[in-house]
């Protein structure tokens, strides 16, 4: 349905400021292009799907942006503030980060379709996290709110903020935060 929005919400390709965690054991120039290539990709395959409209949401707020797709600045807060107030925009969105090397357009695909019964959908990432988190026109209120950020129970506090609200689950995909994750992306891409 073309009035659905997947946002992707990514910090301006900039060495020294992405990626930091994976930085510290691989280096800043590793990560950065890391974070560019991912970047490139999700614009090539999602960006321009008639399916769904496409944003960027960025920070820092003033980026200079290397990409033909219009962004706008994520704004002040912690993270799920910022997140909050890039899908509060739009009836029917989608927001994934720039770290999912496994997301295709078909994961995107499913999450809508999952807003058409659920109020919430998430993609399970393998550290207890999510990869990404779509909202419908009726939601959860606060569904941001205490969560414990970069924590196996990230995924967990969300849904608590959820209930009683129908959610909905996409398939579980590796995000790339660390050395090690960045090395499992590596040997499953070599496959």
């Amino acid at each position: 349905m073309r009035g659905d929005t997947l946002i992707l919400f990514v910090r301006a390709p900039r060495l020294g400021t992405v990626k930091r965690r994976l930085a510290a054991e691989i280096g800043q120039l590793a990560a950065l292009r890391f974070h560019r290539a991912q970047l490139s990709r999700l614009i090539r395959e999602l960006g321009h799907d008639r399916r769904w409209r496409t944003e960027i949401v960025a920070t820092p707020d003033r980026p200079r942006w290397p990409w033909p797709l219009a962004s706008r600045p994520q704004g002040p807060g912690d993270l799920g503030a910022r997140m909050q107030r890039a899908l509060a925009r739009h009836r029917r969105a989608v927001l994934i980060g720039g770290d999912i090397p496994g997301v295709r357009p078909a994961d995107i695909a499913a999450a809508f379709r999952a807003l058409g019964h659920a109020r919430a959908v998430f993609g399970p990432a393998e550290d207890g996290g999510y990869w990404l988190v779509g909202l419908g026109r009726r939601r959860p209120a606060s569904p941001f709110a205490a969560v414990r950020w970069s924590t196996p129970h990230a995924l967990a506090d969300t849904l608590a903020n959820c209930v009683p609200h129908p959610v909905a689950l996409v398939r579980r995909l590796r995000d790339v935060d660390t050395a090690a994750d960045y090395r499992a992306w590596q040997g499953d891409t070599a496959c």
